[in-house]
């Protein structure tokens, strides 16, 4: 399957047409599609809503993205907000970050960081950075280094830190590629973290500083590079 929002849903060989709301009344029947059991509906039904932006389906969309279960379709749901104004989206989304279900949370960061609207930023809370909940807690470190203020890096920084050691791996690299997008202001931050009492902490400390120096080396290599050090008594080559 290829998504083809430009021209239509691509399945196999064949291009199925786009379903193109003109006015109101269309825009609610698309809409509906989004309920549909098949997923594949539902794509298309985004994709169509999408093509077409229509404020009378902002809402729709956005309380789809807290129940959808298909990853696809929240990709396109995310796609069609960010086709609408972003100053009609992002108060709303803005909203969700305080509800209670995770995927309301986690799927609103995402689409904030999508569509890249520094108003949003007041509310990417130490709270949110550190939530509970994996996938939120990294859709916010996703959203904070793309909606930061020059000037704030060193601060989120901070926040960010406090994450290390945190989950499996594949959490501790979405971490790490989070603090390295910051860019250099993170140094000062490595160190300390570096001499944390917690060896885990100090591990993924020297494996992001080392990725920070050679983005091409891999996450697995400067992990377990990291550990052998720090089960060694080291903190790393630059102190």
């Amino acid at each position: 399957m290829t998504l083809t929002p430009w021209q239509g849903l691509q399945w196999g060989d064949e291009v199925v047409p786009m379903t193109m709301p003109r006015n109101g009344t269309n825009t609610m029947r698309a809409l509906q599609g989004l309920e549909n059991a098949d997923s594949s509906v539902r794509l298309r039904a985004a994709l169509a809503v999408g093509t077409t932006p229509d404020p009378l389906s902002i809402d729709k969309l956005i309380e789809r993205c807290a129940i959808e279960p298909d990853f696809h379709v929240r990709e396109m749901l995310t796609w069609a907000l960010i086709r609408h104004p972003s100053a009609l989206t992002v108060p709303k989304l803005i909203d969700e970050l305080r509800s209670e279900r995770t995927q309301a949370r986690s799927q609103a960061l995402h689409t904030l960081s999508k569509i890249g609207d520094r108003q949003a930023w007041p509310t990417i809370t130490r709270a949110l950075l550190t939530d509970a909940d994996d996938e939120v807690a990294r859709s916010a470190w996703r959203a904070a280094v793309v909606l930061v203020p020059d000037g704030a890096e060193p601060t989120l920084a901070g926040v960010l830190s406090t994450q290390f050691g945190r989950g499996e791996r594949g959490m501790q690299l979405s971490l790490s590629r989070a603090l390295i997008a910051l860019g250099e202001v993170i140094v000062p931050t490595l160190r300390a973290a570096k001499t944390d009492l917690d060896p885990h902490v100090r591990a993924h400390a020297i494996a992001t500083e080392r990725l920070l120096v050679d983005p091409d080396a891999g996450f697995e290599f400067a992990i377990e590079e990291a550990k052998r050090v720090v089960a060694l008594g080291g903190i790393g080559a630059d102190g």
